[in-house]
């Protein structure tokens, strides 16, 4: 079998508009020097180009002598396409990463130095949102961004990483929601480390947008707490009230928005249902 120092799978549902620069960030990365990296495309329910537009870099990969595997799945479902991508993982330590994300040129080889340790691990790298296009996502987006899960821990928001032993940790991804959130809660804090390295996490636009969003996050921060209470013990990161008062004194328009997303997103439970965004 190849020798694979990272599997890198990336779920992708109707991404024609982003896979393609996702992939080319990864064709873009320095410092690996002879270290071999499989990417792993999962095309899942998926009525556009996002297969034909993945496999149009193969040769692209092959060149760096590293491999491009593209492989469909009819039905849409992240949990099933994470799974399939495990199924094709020729490396034990792994990248899982969103299709809209583009990667800082030296992630990977810090994620790979990261994993390189006997005791599990978890790794992540500082997100970067790029300046949205409506007023209502950048004045969330500002204030989101400072909030203590991304400024003082490992988000693993659309990017996260493990090695073997940290992949040891659980055998399928559940059928849940949040399945990055699920891993982040597999590690405590201090088996977490930060590459220092960026990546760009597209926020979405608009108030429906946000509202969709962050009503998945906490549905599925609920189910976790539902179906693994003892998980939650690793999420210390959540904002304190004082926390909170202090960022509200430095950016009020970020925090009434933020604030003003929240309600409209319990508001919008209590009539009940969610659609698939971010």
């Amino acid at each position: 079998m190849t020798e694979f120092f990272l599997s890198v799978i990336i779920p992708a549902n109707n991404e024609a508009a982003r896979i393609a620069g996702c992939l080319r960030s990864l064709l873009s990365q320095r410092g690996l020097e002879d270290r071999r990296v499989q990417v792993v495309v999962v095309p899942n329910g998926c009525g556009d180009e996002t297969s034909g537009i993945a496999r149009a870099h193969e040769d692209e990969f092959a060149n760096r002598n590293w491999q491009l595997t593209v492989v469909e799945l009819a039905e849409g479902g992240k949990i099933q396409a994470l799974n399939k991508g495990d199924e094709e993982a020729g490396a034990s330590a792994r990248l899982y990463l969103d299709a809209d994300i583009l990667c800082g040129p030296g992630l990977l080889a810090g994620v790979i130095d990261a994993l390189d340790c006997p005791y599990p691990v978890y790794a992540g790298a500082r997100l970067q949102v790029p300046p949205p296009v409506s007023v209502i996502s950048r004045r969330y987006a500002g204030f989101w961004q400072n909030l203590p899960f991304l400024t003082r821990g490992v988000s693993g928001a659309g990017l996260f990483a493990v090695n073997s032993s940290g992949r040891g940790r659980w055998h399928r991804f559940p059928p849940i929601i949040a399945d990055d959130a699920f891993v982040r809660g597999l590690f405590a804090p201090a088996e977490r480390v930060l590459v220092n390295a960026a990546y760009s996490w597209p926020i979405s636009e608009g108030v429906q947008a946000l509202v969709k969003v962050r009503g998945r996050q906490d549905d599925g921060m609920r189910e976790l707490a539902r179906l693994y209470p003892d998980m939650m013990q690793n999420f210390d990161d959540r904002p304190a009230w004082w926390e909170l008062g202090r960022l509200a004194a430095a950016d009020p328009l970020g925090f009434m928005t933020y604030s003003a997303v929240g309600l409209a997103t319990r508001l919008r439970r209590r009539r009940g249902g969610w659609a698939r965004n971010r």
